[in-house]
């Protein structure tokens, strides 16, 4: 997995609406980029419900998020909709980002991994844990707020 201080590795991947995402589009802004295994599953909803939730508190502290699941694109447009997501939610159907980065689960699943990149692309923290909360939690304190939850 790759680690602090490391560059993060660029991509280019479709998006839940079909278009192209590329990463280093973001390249200006610090990124919380977040891997989870599956769209639709609970721990994934509460996740990124979450962060749908606070996304405009992220995004008024400057920072960008993107998700990344090797779910198809179609499963990410219902899980965008469903969730109510206003950043991109990528789609790895064919798993080669979660393998650049390490985070390829034994089950073929993206394993459920937070990168924190500044703006330079750069590793700054990674928080890997099973649970949804605790990326969500790391993000809002590294905004100085606290999660509600």
């Amino acid at each position: 997995m790759i680690g602090v201080g490391d560059v993060a590795p660029d991509f280019t991947a479709p998006s839940e609406g079909g278009q192209p995402f590329t990463l280093s589009s973001f390249r200006g802004r610090p990124t919380i980029l977040y891997f989870f295994p599956r769209a639709n599953s609970v721990g994934c909803t509460i996740e990124t419900r979450a962060f749908a939730d606070h996304f405009s508190e992220l995004q008024g502290a400057g920072l960008a998020v993107v998700g990344v699941s090797v779910d198809p694109v179609a499963s990410q447009k219902a899980f965008s909709t469903k969730c109510h997501v206003a950043f991109p939610l990528v789609s790895d159907a064919d798993k080669s980002v979660a393998r650049a980065y390490g985070v390829l689960g034994f089950l073929g699943f993206a394993r459920r991994v937070t990168f924190f990149l500044d703006a330079a692309g750069r590793v700054e923290e990674v928080v890997e844990a099973i649970g949804p909360n605790p990326h969500v939690r790391r993000a809002l304190e590294r905004i100085g707020r606290a999660h509600p939850r």
